[in-house]
């Protein structure tokens, strides 16, 4: 059962107002740095096999800072380009406000897989989508085969990339990933199975370390497997109640 933390990078100056895309240069502010040292130290004890980043600085600042304060020496950062910042071609740099006047901007909230941003280097949603999420299983993979089953990875990458890999993982249309939500420097985990993904945790913003790992196996009880729930009491399969 790899575990995969995914997480957004800090706050920048550009971070709300503007469309930072792949925008050169854009590092974290100090809002931003003291958001992802708080990170750090929430998650310093949860053992990480890599740690993996976008290649856009605001990101790579935000992995490096979570790997310097591990409680245990976590390697250099790896570098995904699958895991970088929807390429928003033509939009990319310009206000919210302006891009809401759009007549794109309504595809993109409403009609997501339909979006493709305007301009050479623009993509389609669905195209990131696939790209990140092929990036997922590549690296569960390698994750799994060099360090156990059990083993957790980080990915830094930005909002809509997160959203969609989420929505994947809940089996969702790319059509409802914008009901997603995933705030600056916030901690989302995914435990990948051979059956299914489990949504451990979505956005989370100040919660403790406990429960992102599944708990050992005891082979007396009969537990473990790889469809096993994950740790936290209750099954993840409940019809109701979420198995709170």
């Amino acid at each position: 059962m790899t575990t995969l933390l995914l997480v957004r990078h800090g706050l920048t100056a550009m971070t709300g107002p503007v469309l930072a895309g792949w925008t050169p240069g854009l590092g974290l502010d100090d809002r931003g740095r003291a958001q992802v040292r708080a990170l750090a130290e929430r998650i310093a004890a949860v053992p990480l096999a890599a740690v993996v980043s976008s290649p856009l600085d605001r990101c790579l600042e935000t992995a490096e800072a979570v790997a310097a304060g591990h409680a245990e020496p976590v390697g250099g950062i790896e570098v995904d380009e699958r895991f970088g910042e929807v390429r928003y071609g033509d939009w990319t740099g310009r206000p919210l406000k302006e891009l809401a006047e759009e007549p794109l901007w309504r595809v993109v909230q409403a009609h997501p897989s339909a979006a493709r941003f305007p301009g050479e280097e623009g993509e389609s949603l669905a195209e990131a989508q696939h790209r990140a999420v092929r990036a997922v299983r590549d690296w569960n993979a390698r994750i799994a085969a060099e360090h156990g089953p059990d083993a957790a990875y980080l990915v830094c990458s930005h909002g809509d990339i997160i959203k969609a890999v989420v929505a994947d993982a809940l089996g969702l249309h790319l059509d409802q990933f914008q009901r997603i939500q995933a705030d600056p420097a916030s901690l989302t985990a995914i435990r990948y199975t051979e059956l299914r993904p489990f949504v451990v945790r979505t956005n989370d913003t100040g919660g403790g370390a406990e429960g992102l790992l599944p708990k050992p196996a005891d082979p007396a009880a009969g537990d473990g497997g790889a469809d096993a729930p994950p740790a936290g009491g209750g099954s993840s399969d409940a019809p109701v109640g979420g198995g709170a």
